[in-house]
């Protein structure tokens, strides 16, 4: 029993003294050589610019805070509301259509015919195909169709933008292909 002691720790010690310095003094050695061929490169702080104080010389101008600014202001704002208000206000009067009551992303334009010579598109709105033409209005944004082509229906859509102001935009339904 002793005999296979002695050997079990000799073969220990030789294990362990094999896990010892397997090559890590070239490693060191190359580090230390990257670390003094490696050199900082630091772009100098530009120096900053000098600054130059301005006499304000607006003291004569029309104040921010007048009442005369306030009242301007508020006559170009109410003169632009009516000219908006107009916009808008034929389309609140009428009837609408059967297809404003969906949006145009859920619309499909599948394809275009001639009627009497006029041009006549086929848009298709839950598995519905609808005929439609210049004149009629398609979407949820006040949309007038303006033009039917073979590729196209080309809308004018009345919306409002970020300051709540209504405006005009073009709008288009473009034809989709099939997807086989």
């Amino acid at each position: 029993m002793n005999a296979t002691r002695i050997s079990m720790a000799v073969s220990v010690a030789l294990l362990v003294s094999a896990c010892g310095q397997s090559g890590q003094e070239e490693l060191q050695e190359w580090m230390n050589e990257q670390r003094a061929q490696t050199k900082p490169r630091v772009q100098p702080i530009p120096e900053p610019k000098k600054f130059t104080p301005q006499a304000y010389t607006q003291e004569s101008a029309t104040d921010p805070f007048s009442t005369q600014k306030l009242t301007q202001a508020l006559k170009s704002e109410s003169s632009q509301s009516t000219s908006n208000a107009a916009l808008v206000a034929p389309e609140l009067a009428r009837r609408k259509e059967p297809l404003e009551a969906f949006p145009l992303d859920a619309m499909k334009m599948v394809g275009m015919m001639l009627r009497d010579g006029n041009p006549v598109g086929l848009v298709k709105v839950d598995n519905l195909l609808y005929q439609v033409k210049p004149g009629m209005y398609l979407g949820q944004n006040y949309g007038k169709i303006v033009k039917v082509s073979e590729t196209e229906v080309v809308l004018r859509e009345i919306v409002q933008d970020a300051a709540g102001e209504w405006i005009e935009r073009p709008a288009t339904l473009n034809l989709q292909e099939r997807s086989k």
